[in-house]
């Protein structure tokens, strides 16, 4: 096995050698075929072939993905789609950047810009003012045809279930970095000693030099993303749990998506479907409980392969 290769190409390995599957790796990893007997089924990315075309799109659209469960009355958080203006006034419309204007207006708090497809986290931006919210726009739209605007909201927990056929196979919570006051450090000192200094970038510096009281607990990011240092916490049988599992489900069902990863936040003591990724990346969570990830891989290979039968 080449060292270096993704957890999710691993275990697509693993699996294809106990069930007698030729596995042919490409592209670093990035296209999958497993032939057994005359069929032969891919994998790309991070998908393995479950989900049907359209809902495939859905989920890999942000503003479609909000658009829909709106219309299904499953509690979502908005995305507002802009397009590109390369792709022409016809296409955009002429007062596009108004309507983005419009939007932070509507929320002093803040806006969240994005690429309207792609997952972890990047080139995601919180913007409150406008000259925020001209460097967001520029930078997504430098490399990407539509992005989307979602109000800033105060996330109290952010939990990722992994749905498979109706049923969730993993649930867990989303633990941001944070550090502990001692009442002599600041931030920027408590921060340093737990070596998280690059997750700094987007705290202001009234913050970083303020002295943290000992005993307060203080977030370091306001993203929830594994890549921006959160960390997966697996949920035990409980109330939180079954709500993230049936919001989750609900939403699923509607689109008609049969493998995904579904993130729900609770927004002012309400849970709120964020994203719904059709690809299901596990990387942060195999490397803590890699048996589970694999057996969850395992099963969504088993729908695979009974249906090529």
């Amino acid at each position: 096995m080449a060292g270096g290769e993704r957890i999710f190409v691993q275990a697509i390995r693993r699996y294809c050698a106990e069930h007698d599957i030729a596995v042919d790796v490409r592209a670093s990893g990035w296209l999958i075929a497993m032939r057994k007997g005359a069929r032969c089924r891919f994998a790309f990315g991070y998908d393995i072939g479950l989900n049907s075309a359209i809902a495939h799109r859905l989920a890999n659209d942000k503003s479609a993905t909000a658009e829909a469960l709106e219309m299904a009355g499953v509690p979502c958080v908005p995305h507002h789609l802009f397009l590109n203006p390369s792709m022409g006034v016809h296409v955009t419309g002429a007062d596009w950047r108004q309507g983005m204007l419009a939007l932070l207006a509507q929320n002093p708090q803040g806006v969240v810009v994005k690429p309207n497809e792609g997952t972890s986290g990047r080139a995601v931006f919180k913007a409150t003012n406008s000259d925020d919210l001209d460097r967001a726009v520029t930078e997504i739209f430098s490399s990407g045809l539509g992005l989307v605007i979602a109000p800033y909201v105060e996330i109290e927990d952010e939990v990722r279930v992994i749905v498979l056929d109706g049923k969730p196979m993993i649930v867990y919570r989303k633990e941001r970095p944070s550090v502990v006051g001692d009442g002599m450090q600041t931030l920027r000192e408590l921060a340093s000693a737990a070596g998280q200094d690059r997750r700094l970038r987007e705290l202001a510096a009234r913050e970083l030099n303020a002295i943290v009281p000992k005993g307060e607990r203080r977030l370091l990011t306001w993203r929830h993303n594994l890549d921006a240092g959160a960390k997966p916490i697996l949920l035990d049988e409980g109330e939180v749990r079954a709500d993230c599992a049936k919001l989750a489900i609900d939403a699923a069902n509607f689109i008609g998506i049969t493998f995904a990863s579904i993130d729900v936040v609770r927004v002012d003591g309400i849970w709120r479907v964020l994203e719904i990724n059709s690809g299901v990346m596990m990387e942060g969570l195999g490397r803590l409980h890699p048996g589970l990830v694999q057996a969850t891989y395992d099963a969504a290979l088993d729908r695979i392969f009974e249906t090529a039968h």
